[in-house]
């Protein structure tokens, strides 16, 4: 049965009774604002920030600090990167009481040992702040090699958030493989079928809800710990319709429209609601993932898509550090 909230409140007050809120920005001024529990970038939301004057500080402390160092070349421009997610994230931490989320290299999404290897350094220099790998989650995107890297990292104590998610049988592998949360998405979906059926879904009829709500559901119902946090939204109304999941990652424009509607939200998920659901238990192997995420076109396609503009957001990224080295 749905509960709702009163009405006296805001939307974005409402939704915090039921569901976990995220900043999904690198932008710290907006974080104040809507106070999020946790906060979460990606190389893109890094490079929109870094391009900002308010910004630009973080940048030249990264490539003074990596400058004098004996870093050369490819190496040193790594290490300015490297350094400016912690410093984003250092930034983060000290505004939000939660997590951050810091994303690995999208290049290295079909390279388990580098993806692994890349987390751990960015532990690494996080502890080396004094900040506790509790309150950091390693984005890696959610193709076979990421889930296989995150399943070992969580297996050191090193929580991993799995991104580029459009399945249920990529959330089922990340379940499977114990890590700490998944984020769907649900405005790729959205834009993905909007685009092949010339529909614009609304509502519960949106297929990035329906996709997030039945990865919700399969969790709760089976008993998996793996926190579901939606993500990607193209408007409220994507929100309104997953309130009661675990966490929902909110960009400022949404937080700003949620922050000023006072219309009521009812719960729409809850892990009693999930466990009478009919679904039933699904088995993987790498043969029948890889198979099962092919026969997905939308899937597919989306995961592909995000990993090659994560990528070349961060070859924007690096090109901009470069220049900034001389």
């Amino acid at each position: 049965m749905s509960t709702s909230a009163s009405t006296d409140t805001t939307q974005l007050d409402q939704l915090k009774q039921f569901t976990k809120v995220v900043a999904d920005t690198g932008d710290f001024e907006s974080m104040r604002q809507y106070a999020p529990q946790d906060a979460t970038t990606n190389p893109s939301l890094i490079l929109a920030a870094s391009g900002q004057e308010q910004y630009s500080y973080l940048i030249d402390q990264a490539v003074k600090e990596v400058g004098s160092s004996t870093a050369s070349g490819q190496n040193q421009i790594d290490a300015t990167i490297n350094r400016l997610l912690i410093l984003f994230g250092k930034e983060i931490l000290d505004i939000v009481p939660g997590r951050v989320s810091t994303e690995v290299d999208a290049r290295l999404s079909f390279d388990t040992q580098g993806t692994i290897d890349l987390a751990k350094h960015l532990i690494g220099l996080y502890a080396a702040e004094g900040i506790e790998r509790d309150r950091v989650l390693i984005k890696i995107a959610s193709t076979w090699e990421g889930i296989k890297a995150a399943e070992l990292l969580q297996q050191e104590g090193i929580r991993c958030n799995l991104t580029l998610l459009f399945s249920l049988p990529q959330a089922i592998a990340c379940a499977e493989a114990k890590v700490q949360l998944i984020s769907p998405f649900v405005g790729r979906i959205y834009d993905w079928y909007k685009k092949s059926t010339g529909t614009d879904y609304t509502g519960a009829d949106d297929p990035g809800v329906q996709s997030v709500g039945q990865i919700y559901n399969y969790y709760k119902k089976f008993g998996y710990e793996t926190e579901v946090m939606g993500a990607s939204f193209r408007n409220t109304g994507q929100i309104t319709e997953l309130a009661g999941c675990d966490l929902l990652t909110i960009s400022p424009d949404l937080l700003s429209q949620l922050h000023s509607s006072n219309e009521t939200i009812e719960r729409k998920l809850d892990p009693a609601s999930a466990k009478q659901s009919d679904l039933e238990k699904i088995s993987l192997d790498e043969k029948t993932f890889r198979f099962q995420l092919n026969e997905d076109a939308m899937a597919t396609e989306k995961t592909a898509e995000g990993i090659r503009k994560f990528s070349a957001d961060i070859r924007k990224l690096e090109k901009a550090i470069a220049e900034k080295l001389g």
